[in-house]
This record gives C-alpha cells, structure tokens and sequence, in this order.
C-alpha cells in the first residue's frame, strides 16, 4: 500500500464505478421485468408527423426526429430510415424510422401521441413565442410467424419518384412505394431502398405492424371499462409538453414526470419518462388533465 493513499483511492473509485454499473444493470432489468406485452422486445417502427403550423411545426418534427436518434444511440439501439419527407423549407413533414434492438417496441411505445413545443420562434424576425406540434406513433414489428390477413383487394398502391434522405443510394425512378389499406385508411410508405420490389416488401412490412397495433388498441379499448383509463392519442391532446419560452421544462401529462434539464431530454435522455410512463401504465393510473 502506497503512503499518500494513492492506491486506496484508486481501488475506491474502481469500487464506486462497478457499484453504479451494478445499480444501472438492475434498474434497467426492473424496468424490463414490467414489459409484458409479448410484442414489447420486438423490433419497432416509430412515425414521426408535423402537425399544423408549417415551417414551425416541421422544425419540431426534426427536433424529435435528432432526439429518437440519439437516444437509440444511448441505448444501443440501431437506426435505419424507412421514410423522409422534407417540409417546404425547413426540417421534416414525416419520418418513419426502423428502430432495431431488444425491447425497441417496449421502450419506444411510451413516446405515442402527440408532442407539444413552447419557444422563441427561429423563424419569426419578431421573436415571438409559438406553440408546434408533431406526433409520435410507435408500432411493432411483427414476426411472420404472426398472421396479419390482407386483401390485396383493399390495397391501392401508388408508385412516385424517391427524394429526400438516402444520397446517392436513393433509385431517382419512379420505385418509391405508398400503399393506402382502404378498410383502415393507414397510409405507409417506403422509398429508401434500391427496387421497387424491395420498397414494396418493406412498405408490406410496415403496414402489418400497423394493422397489428390498430386491432391490439381496439382491444384494449373494448376491454377497458374505465373511461378515464383509455390513452387518447388523438390529433391535438399533447401527451408531453416542451417548454423552452419563458421557463426550461419537459412534463408528461400522463405520469406527472417532469425535468428543467430539456437540452438533455432533446438530446436523447428519455429514460426517466419511459419508466416513469410503464410504471403509470402498470399501475393504472389516472390520466392527468
């Protein structure tokens, strides 16, 4: 043992630091263990739309479209672009991102609904506050060995020339692939691989989550008794607020979870309202208003 207690130092450092891997490894097996939809370790889909508000609302869209990003980096997770609009001018009108890794779907279905920004605008020369939206839908991947019936039938599908994301691997010919189910009205659509045929078989693939996550919700909801239960992801009632004007503040309306610290929050630190969320959701609680 060294005299200056250099060596006691050390050793308790090491001790600390495997002491806060331990504790990390256990909070998020806890976690885990309060998945038990048999869908949440799958793979998962998350679209991503602007809402009304233009340029405003397609900006926030691509704040969101970073903060996914990031955060599946954080976790391991891996990332690839099924879909990419671009708004008029300025971020993103829509995104659907493939998001791959265990319990992808358990973590990512807590960010479903709709997202709610407060700021000084960028693109006002007046610097005024405004209020964007955007929504947020996460959808399974469904594995082949589950049976998801479609009729081509009630298929219409649309070809239309890539653009976008993609560079130089994006086909310029007409193979971009939209597929509206006529029954559902679910609209999907793929444009970032080589072929049509591959477009199409992606853009099949996405729609099978869809319909899958339509029917488990209708089945939820035909057995939820409790009206103030049920999770309402319609257009316009926010599920989380972002305020950056005149206060710092994240707040999930549902759970209560809150923080000041919104530039870590938008640069990917959403753990904290993804437990708080299955916690909430486990335990039943009350839908704040």
């Amino acid at each position: 043992m060294r005299e200056d207690g250099g060596e006691d130092a050390s050793s308790l450092a090491e001790f600390e630091q495997t002491a806060r891997r331990l504790s990390e490894q256990v909070d998020k097996q806890e976690f885990v263990s309060m998945m038990s939809d048999p869908m949440d370790i799958n793979n998962c889909y998350l679209h991503i739309h602007a809402g009304a508000g233009g340029t405003e609302s397609c900006d926030w869209a691509s704040l969101l479209y970073r903060m996914y990003s990031r955060w599946c980096e954080r976790d391991g997770h891996t990332v690839e672009i099924v879909d990419h609009t671009p708004g008029d001018e300025a971020g993103i009108d829509s995104a659907t991102l493939h998001i791959k890794g265990d319990y992808a779907y358990g973590y990512l279905k807590s960010e479903t609904g709709v997202h709610r920004l407060v700021r000084i605008s960028p693109f006002d020369a007046n610097s005024r506050r405004h209020t964007s939206f955007a929504s947020v839908y996460a959808s399974p991947e469904v594995d082949d060995e589950i049976a998801v019936d479609i009729n081509e039938a009630d298929l219409r599908i649309d070809r239309f020339r890539s653009g976008g994301a993609g560079g130089q691997h994006v086909n310029r010919t007409d193979s971009a692939i939209r597929i509206t189910h006529l029954p559902s009205g679910i609209v999907v659509q793929c444009q970032n691989e080589r072929s049509q045929h591959q477009n199409k078989e992606v853009a099949m693939k996405i729609l099978r989550a869809r319909l899958y996550q339509r029917e488990i919700e209708k089945r939820q909801a035909e057995a939820d008794v409790k009206e103030d239960q049920k999770k309402d992801i319609a257009w316009g009632s926010q599920i989380r607020s972002y305020v950056l004007h005149p206060y710092n503040m994240v707040k999930d309306h549902r759970t209560g979870a809150e923080t000041s610290n919104t530039a870590a929050v938008l640069d990917g630190d959403l753990d904290m309202f993804m437990e708080a969320y299955m916690k909430w959701a486990v335990g039943g609680a009350k839908t704040e208003k």
